[in-house]
Formats: C-alpha cells, structure tokens, sequence
C-alpha cells in the first residue's frame, strides 16, 4: 500500500500554517492553546462511537499524542476496523508524529489482524529500532497466514540482528517448522530453547510437541510432554492429537484416560481429538461415553466438535446418530457436509449421498469443494449407481461447479466403472487419464479383474503395480488369487516364489470387537487372549455348522504351499474369525456383532461372516480398510464387491 491520505484530516488554521511552513520536518509544534482531550476520546471510543473520535483526533491535529494514538488504535484492533486504523495511521504521517517502536508494534498488529500482511511489513521495515515484540509481533503474521519460509527467514534475520527472543518467540516460530526441512530447522530451534532455559516454559513446551507430532516424530513429542513441569489443557491435548492423527489410536485413549485421572480439564478440542481416535477404533460404547461427558460439562458445541461426533459415529456403523446431529447443527461448514457424505459413501449407501449432495446444492449456503465430489462420487460406485456418479464427473469436467477433477476423482471412476463389471472400459479409461495412473488406481483396476475373472488385463495390471511398489504383499494376494480362481496353478506357484524372492511380507492382521466399553483386539491365530482356547474351539464349531450351510473355504486365499488340510487351518486362525467367534459368545443371541479389521477383509473371512450371519440370525457390521460391511441374512452391502 502506497501512504497516502484517504480521508480528510481535520486541521485548525495555525496548525495547517504550521505544517504548510515546514513541510519536511520531523518536528511537531505542540499549541498549548487547546490542550490534547484524550479523555474525550477514551469515553467516545468506549460508547462505540469510533468515528466520533476520529473526528476528534482530526481535530486535535499535532496535538495528538501517544496516549491519544494508542487509545484509537487499540481500539480498531479490537474492531478489526481497517479503513479507520488507515486513517489513524495517515493522521501520524500527516502530522509528522514520530510513533515509539510500541505503537508501531501497534501498527504491525493492526495490520496483520486485518489481513494486510505487506502493509504490517512496510512499517516494520521502516522502523529505526525493533525490540522482541516487535519481530515476534511480525513472525507471527507469517505463521498465521501459512508463510512458514517467511516466518523462519524472519526468525533468523531476528538472530542476527543480536535481538535474543522470548518465550513467545520461540513458541510462535515452532509452528512454521512443518515440512521436513522445518522439522530440521525445528530440532536447530529446540537447541536454542534448551540453551535459553525455555524448554520448561508452558507456551513453549506445547509448541515443541506440537511440532514434533506434526511431523510424526511421537516419541520426541511425549518426550518434551512428560519433561514439563507443569501442563495445561493446551499440552495435553496437543499430545492426544499428535497420537490420534498418527492412528496411534489406542495410545491417544490410554493417555486420555491417564490425564483425566491426573486432573486434566478437558476443551471442545481435546473432545475432538478423541472422539478421532475412537473413530479409529470403532469404539462405539467409548463415543457414546464421550458424547455423554460432552453433554453433562455443558461445552459450547462448537462446529469442529460436532464435525467430530458425525465422523464418529459414521466410522462406528451408527449413520442414524451422526444424520441427527448433522440435522440439528445450527451452522455447517463443508467438512460438515463432507463428514456426512463420506460416512454415506463408506456405507454403500450411494441414493442417501446423492441425495444429500443435491441439499447441499439447493440449499446453496457452503459451497462444494473437491473432497465433496470426492464422496458422491465413490458414493455412486459403493451404492451401485454408476451412471449417476458419471454425470457428476462429466459436470467437474465441463467445469459446472468450478472444479476440475484430481486424480482422486479418476480413481474413483475407474472404481466405478469396475464395481458395474465394465472393466474394459475402465481399463481403457486408466489409459486416457491425463494423469500417470497411482497404485490405488492399478489396485482398484486389479480387483475388479479378480472379481469379475479378467485375467487377461489384470496380468498386464499386476505387472505395472509389482513395478510401482515390489513390497506391497496384497498385490501379490490377488494376483494369486486370480490365479486360482482360474486353475492356473501353477501361476499360483510361480507367485509364491516371487513373493519369497523378494522377501515380501504380508502386514499382520488384527480385528477388534468391543465388549462392555472394553476393545478386545486378536492378531491372527492369536495365542494371547486370555480366552483363546474357548475362542478357537468356537470357530471350529462354527465352521462344521456353517459348512453344513454351504460354506466352502477359500483355500486360494492362503498363499502357504501346504496341503489342503493345512491352509484351511491357517483361515481359521484368521483375526477376523476370532473376532466373529468372541462376539457370538459373549453377546447375547440377536445381539449385532461389529467387528473391525486393520486390512482389506480377505473373500474367505468375508465368506465365513456371510454365513454366520445366516446360520445364527445375526447382524454383523464388519469395517475394514476400505469400506462398510453390513451382512443381514448371509448379503452384504457391499454386493461382494470391496
């Protein structure tokens, strides 16, 4: 912004002779005729009256002075009132007022709280002396904003000045040490803490971990969170989040629960943070509990939280709960929208998506943005509705809502056009992209050729995803699988040993069921549950039943070369069976069964829950990876497709 006067300013007659005689002086001749009313001012600005007391100041003209300025300014602050802060400003300029460096520290608050970040950087690069508020006055701007660089050039700019920073420094500059060349910078800056004895400070601690946490270095964050001497709801919940976002979800409830015992007041933020790790785990009891102690400490509810409780009870299987407090929120924000989309989406419940997205849309109060479409979307494709799901990725690319598609979006049609059986034109589709295609796009390709025995393009597939990443063990899972489903064999074999070549792994499986507000978690062929012999005898008994129902394993999912006999002893200990198994025995009969899995559910586990369902007249709701499934009378959702 150039300085200039915008408005007039009200000067008496003397005065402007005054100013008009010595044009380039920095000097100001106070008249002592009319003495300076600043407390005139304070009472105008305190009724309201704002533009009364700049007119007040006009009229003061030179004989404005600090009080005066700080008592405006403070004011249009508070206000965040930017036409009348200018024109204080203006008046300083005009009347040749030389500001002390804290009313220009005033002046770079002012307008960073205003959004004008190089107008607050004009008046810190012309002030003749800076103290450490004033560089953390600015630095702070730069964070605020998102200019990380900015904010740490600045920081360092700040060091070589000889300027030593405080606590607020220190704390205010650690939130720009995000990337991994901040997290670098971030260690350099925990050294400096440590040197200057900040390290115990409250304010700075929280931004220590925080940091720490943001860039997934947990250990080092509970490291800085338990040396504190003293800790407040703001550190405690900034380490709970830190868990939570790295789907250390049982670690964030654990520490929640010790925290609590310890004393800790908890805010609408560390409800948040939470109620997304009992997201993670499915907790449905723990979320309702939750829920409860929200309700009873009377919080403001304010919209994160309640973006939270949808998310929750989505990712629990209890859509019924997250729609009413959808319904009944006051003021939604898109990620409102969106946490009600997904949840839709991951049920398979693609008309309730579409239907929402078109409330969305005539309702006409939040606008769309790219996760948006991202739901619908994959909405149609869960929900069976590919022709619907194509109209809206036709409109993001004529550009009818101001968005043109992300790769994202062109892996969900590839989904799409997979879950209806047109996997030619998928593949043909996946060529065209304007986008090289991702190892989620080949892996939602390949499992359609296995769904639908396409060997033929899921070959040529599993070759590009085997390039992509080597060690990814459920690549090979399917091709296998693809194999055997065709009697090729001896492909079969020839998979295994690549997988033993390359020393390919497959992540271990686990699958938690809760109980009484209790998570029981089972790692394939679990020996470490207290009930595990009850529990395998129970799946052996199931297996007999079921089998009598027409249950028939699916060897082709054990990738072992062993006898049959053997790799139908290995499905059994499977961690999902376990979990199904436990349910059964200790809910009482009609009772639902939920049940989630860290992975992809394999065709054999979700063969066995189809039956199980049939046989004992049980709901079963069975979250894994990727979806939502919800088997009623041996059919899933998910029309045997995930």
């Amino acid at each position: 912004m150039v300085w200039k006067i915008t408005s007039l300013i009200f000067l008496r007659p003397k005065q402007v002779l005054s100013s008009i005689s010595y044009p380039f002086s920095r000097h100001r001749f106070l008249l002592s005729t009319f003495p300076a009313n600043s407390t005139n001012l304070k009472t105008l600005y305190s009724n309201g009256q704002l533009n009364e007391a700049l007119l007040e100041m006009g009229i003061q003209g030179l004989e404005m002075e600090f009080k005066g300025y700080d008592s405006v300014l403070t004011e249009c602050i508070n206000r965040t009132a930017i036409r009348e802060g200018q024109r204080v400003h203006a008046h300083m300029i005009k009347t040749c007022y030389d500001p002390p460096v804290y009313l220009r520290t005033r002046l770079i608050v002012f307008y960073i709280k205003c959004g004008c970040l190089g107008d607050a950087r004009r008046v810190f690069d012309e002030m003749p002396k800076r103290n450490v508020v004033s560089w953390t006055a600015m630095i702070s701007g730069y964070s605020q904003r998102g200019y990380a660089s900015e904010a740490l050039h600045l920081f360092v700019e700040m060091l070589t000045s000889g300027t030593a920073p405080n606590e607020f420094t220190f704390a205010t500059v650690l939130t720009s040490c995000t990337s991994s060349s901040g997290l670098q910078l971030g260690r350099q800056i925990h050294s400096l803490i440590t040197k200057s004895s900040f390290e115990s400070h409250i304010f700075v601690g929280s931004s220590l971990l925080d940091m720490y946490a943001k860039a997934g270095k947990i250990c080092e964050a509970h490291g800085v969170f338990e040396g504190l001497p003293e800790r407040d709801v703001v550190s405690c919940t900034a380490i709970i989040s830190g868990y939570a976002q790295l789907g250390l979800d049982e670690e964030a409830l654990d520490l929640f629960r010790r925290l609590q015992m310890e004393g800790m007041r908890s805010n609408y933020v560390t409800y948040a943070s939470v109620l997304t790790a009992l997201s993670g785990l499915a907790a449905l009891d723990h979320g309702r509990q939750v829920h409860s102690h929200v309700l009873r400490a009377k919080l403001p509810f304010y919209v994160v939280l309640q973006n939270s409780l949808i998310d929750m009870y989505s990712k629990c299987g209890s859509l019924t709960y997250s729609r009413r407090i959808f319904d009944t929120m006051p003021e939604r924000t898109v990620i409102s929208w969106n946490a009600m989309l997904v949840g839709y989406s991951k049920h398979g419940m693609g008309r309730a998506a579409v239907d929402l997205f078109k409330l969305m849309k005539e309702e006409n109060k939040v606008k769309p943005d790219s996760v948006t479409f991202l739901a619908v979307i994959s909405g149609c494709s869960h929900g069976g509705m590919e022709d619907r799901g194509l109209e809206i990725f036709d409109e993001m690319l004529n550009q009818k809502n101001g968005f043109e598609p992300e790769i994202e979006h062109y892996g969900c049609v590839v989904d799409l056009f997979g879950r209806a059986g047109r996997v030619e034109e998928a593949f043909e589709f996946v060529k065209k992209m304007p986008f090289k295609p991702t190892a989620a796009i080949w892996g939602s390709l390949l499992g359609a050729c296995r769904v639908h025995q396409n060997v033929h393009i899921g070959e040529f597939v599993a070759c590009q995803l085997l390039e992509i990443e080597p060690e990814n063990a459920g690549n090979y899972v399917i091709l296998s699988n693809m194999y055997a489903s065709s009697g090729r064999w001896e492909d079969v074999r020839t998979v295994r040993e690549l997988m033993k070549e390359k020393a390919v792994t497959k992540e271990p499986g686990r699958s938690w069921v809760e109980l009484d507000q209790t998570l029981h978690t089972f790692h394939a062929s679990d020996r470490n549950h207290p009930r595990k012999e009850e529990v395998f005898a129970k799946v052996r008994e199931l297996s007999i039943k079921i089998k009598e129902a027409g249950y028939v394993p699916e060897l082709s999912c054990v990738l072992y070369d062993v006898d049959d006999e053997q790799k139908e002893k290995i499905l059994q200990g499977h961690s999902e069976k376990l979990a199904l198994a436990f349910g059964l025995i200790c809910t009482a009969e009609g009772t639902p069964i939920r049940v989630i899995k860290n992975l992809r559910i394999c065709v054999d586990c979700h063969n066995f829950a189809k039956f199980l369902s049939m046989v004992y007249c049980r709901e079963v709701s069975l979250r894994d990876k990727n979806r939502f499934h919800h088997i009623v009378g041996g059919t899933c959702s998910c029309g045997d497709y995930w």
